[in-house]
């Protein structure tokens, strides 16, 4: 029995002058799989490739043990594709689109109504699907496309940035909307973002890509217990001028791993001086404490007590995802790196 729903074998894509995909291997099963990458980092030019619809340089592929070089029409019609850019025609209401793409799929013209209508209402469109789409707010184009994606039916989805434009409770609502397409439905998903917080939220499992390269795959619990971190803000007092360092040194010498944003010491500054990806107004006083335990909070709260301090905020905080494409993870045998 097949237990992947996606595997690629040292899959490249070159253009003249930039590398989208260098020998990316990775097995992705079925469930909610979060492919995560800063923009150019090749997420949407591998799903163009395992839709079949852009050659790989060199290596090998396969969407639901289908080849993508040679079976590219029959992945197409077990997949669904919710793309990153804004495409409907304005004049077209949601459900004269959605049944025209069910139809694209090959469903018969009231199969195509009747899940038309059945798709709208899980996507919360269905009091709108009147209307034409010119009029939509951007959520409401958003779910448009997934009902696309999902009306005829697939085994598989490709989600490209579906939560792009969205404010966060429109970003909570598609995410909810995503993890129900696989819970509800029994689809499996494959969702493409350049924020790891809300795919830790969502997915099953993450893959990180950056310049194409592999730096990591693992089941999302895995990482986020790699990566979970308390973000500590103290103020100064008459005994501490510096409650920063006067805690960092505290702390530190009570067994904790304990940095600054930008993963120094407690000033905050990353390479050249610059205030690290993540600080916010005053980083200076923010310090980033890693998560071994229940007993680390007690640990610092102790800590934050015994020195006089005020504890201005002490919250569990994920890494930006700046902060995992670092160059000096070390790199595993696969070619991908592990992210402390």
């Amino acid at each position: 029995m097949n237990v992947t729903v996606i595997a690629t074998e040292s899959l490249s894509k070159r253009f003249p002058r930039v590398t989208a995909l260098d020998r990316l291997s990775v097995d992705i099963a079925p469930g909610v799989t979060g492919l995560v990458g800063a923009n150019g980092a090749g997420k949407s030019t591998l799903i163009k490739i395992l839709l079949g619809l852009s050659p790989a340089t060199e290596g090998r592929a396969s969407v639901l043990g289908l080849d993508v070089a040679t079976e590219g029409s029959a992945i197409r019609e077990q997949v669904g594709y919710m793309p990153e850019h804004d495409c409907l025609p304005p004049d077209v209401s949601a459900t004269e689109f959605v049944v025209h793409m069910a139809r694209m799929s090959g469903l018969p013209p009231t199969a195509a109504r009747e899940r038309t209508a059945d798709t709208l209402r899980h996507v919360g469109l269905y009091e709108e699907r009147y209307r034409p789409m010119g009029g939509y707010s951007t959520g409401m184009k958003q779910r448009v496309k997934l009902a696309q994606a999902l009306v005829h039916d697939p085994r598989l989805v490709f989600l490209d940035e579906p939560t792009n434009g969205l404010d966060p409770v429109g970003r909570d609502e598609m995410l909810g909307l995503i993890r129900r397409v696989h819970t509800d439905f029994g689809i499996s998903v494959l969702v493409t973002s350049h924020l790891l917080g809300e795919l830790e939220r969502t997915c099953d499992h993450v893959v990180v890509i950056d310049g194409g390269t592999l730096l990591r795959s693992s089941s999302t619990s895995d990482f986020t217990k790699a990566t979970a971190s308390l973000a500590v803000e103290v103020t100064d007092t008459d005994r501490h001028p510096d409650g920063t360092a006067a805690l960092y040194a505290a702390l530190t010498a009570a067994g904790l791993t304990v940095r600054g944003p930008g993963g120094q010491g407690p000033g905050g500054q990353g390479p050249g001086g610059q205030e690290a990806l993540g600080a916010a107004p005053g980083a200076g006083h923010l310090l980033l404490v890693d998560v071994t335990g229940d007993d680390t909070y007690d640990t610092v709260r102790d800590t934050v007590a015994e020195l006089g301090l005020g504890l201005v905020r002490m919250e569990q905080r994920r890494h930006r995802i700046a902060e995992v494409f670092r160059s000096d993870a070390p790199t595993s045998p696969r070619g991908d790196r592990d992210v402390a």
